[in-house]
């Protein structure tokens, strides 16, 4: 039974998985930045650049309420690279050269890429699920977490230097390759499996569960906590390409190194006592530093701000945990496929909102404002986030990590 980082990657089938989602993540986060900067140039409007980074994540709220059951009911292998190849088509697609001023058919085309995505984090997280065992569920999830962080800091950083040799066309056909691989690596090194639920997916199905995992209980208050703090700190990350244009790069490093450091410290760090008080301090740290962008720091000042907020997303594998414990096990690949979407949502929504504030003011005004919503909601939350069990000795004795996804 695996209980350490290293026993994980002994376990049958993991490492591929873990590779196709490292692949997809760096796709994701060279692709978003070469498309915000591309929009950006094209149009300098804050709003349209923060939607085309993060546009697909709107789809999520349709997706979410329309096709999450089939996330149980479709083959998890023939599912992942159906829509890995999709991300790979969708984005070589953008990467042609059609004049940016019919800019509805590139939104259109990326409200179509957000709808695929939404069974991603379902389909992935239960055939997860499936792989290890139950008490071992959130040690490889922690692990993703961290690789995600190290890899979005590549990806933002490879995507700053190919934006510059190749242009952001260019970088945008290199992510559509990345996806193109991710897909191989599903397909080649995966075991097909059947359909973890019976039935048909629908509508009905979907919304049922939904409901059922929403009922007013502590769920509840999980849910809002993983979506709302985290989708506005993620509006004011989609402004910084207007914020800074020649180091957006390196502000989307630093916060993902931050990241990291987050995840690092409460898996190392952070016993079972400490970690059952831990989550509302970190949510409010992730916000905090934004606060800051006010008084329009320098690049180096913000990078260095949004790498010390990014350590506050460490809150978001507390909660999953916590999330799991009050979950039926029949439901939890719903509800790790609702918390993925609704984040993901959430974070469209943040940066429709951020990027409209910045329309009106300026990027610099509109992450302070953004950032004192997310102060807000989480002092809101804060009462029903207090912990109703102690966590299970199986994750008790276990290092922990957290985010994306």
């Amino acid at each position: 039974m695996p209980t350490t980082y290293r026993s994980l990657f002994r376990t049958p089938e993991f490492t591929p998985l873990f590779l196709a989602s490292s692949a997809q993540v760096a796709a994701q986060t060279m692709s978003g930045l070469a498309l915000g900067t591309l929009v950006y140039r094209a149009t300098y409007s804050p709003l349209l650049s923060a939607l085309s980074m993060f546009g697909p994540s709107l789809a999520q709220v349709l997706g979410a309420t329309t096709l999450l059951s089939a996330a149980d009911r479709l083959p998890p292998r023939a599912t992942m690279t159906g829509t890995a190849l999709a991300f790979a088509a969708g984005t070589a697609l953008l990467a042609l050269p059609a004049p940016l001023w019919r800019l509805w058919t590139v939104f259109a085309l990326i409200l179509a890429l957000g709808l695929v995505a939404s069974l991603g984090g379902g389909v992935r997280w239960g055939l997860l699920n499936e792989i290890l065992p139950k008490d071992a569920y959130i040690v490889g999830r922690s692990v993703f977490n961290m690789a995600n962080g190290i890899t979005q800091i590549t990806g933002y950083a490879t995507g700053g230097v190919l934006i510059t040799l190749l242009s952001p066309r260019g970088t945008l056909l290199t992510a559509a390759a990345l996806y193109a691989t991710a897909a191989a690596v599903t397909r080649c090194a995966l075991t097909p499996r059947p359909p973890r639920a019976a039935g048909r997916p629908s509508i009905r199905t979907t919304w049922h569960t939904n409901r059922t995992l929403l009922a007013p209980s502590p769920r509840r208050h999980l849910y809002l906590a993983l979506w709302i703090p985290n989708g506005l700190i993620v509006g004011c990350e989609s402004l910084y390409v207007p914020y800074a244009p020649g180091h957006a790069g390196l502000l989307f490093a630093c916060a993902a190194l931050g990241m990291l450091v987050g995840d690092v410290t409460v898996a190392r760090l952070a016993g079972p006592a400490l970690r059952r008080r831990l989550g509302v301090p970190l949510l409010l740290l992730l916000a905090g530093p934004y606060l800051l962008f006010a008084l329009h720091p320098r690049p180096s000042l913000a990078a260095a701000l949004a790498a010390l907020a990014s350590v506050g997303f460490g809150a978001s594998l507390l909660q999953q945990e916590r999330l799991m414990a009050v979950t039926p096990p029949e439901l939890a690949g719903h509800a790790l496929g609702l918390h993925s979407s609704g984040m993901l949502a959430m974070q469209g929504v943040g940066a429709a909102l951020a990027g409209t504030a910045a329309q009106l003011t300026s990027p610099a005004t509109a992450m302070a404002a953004t950032a004192a919503a997310s102060i807000t909601v989480t002092l809101l939350l804060a009462r029903g986030l207090k912990p109703v069990r102690p966590p299970s000795p199986a994750l008790s004795s276990a290092p922990i990590g957290r985010r994306t996804g």
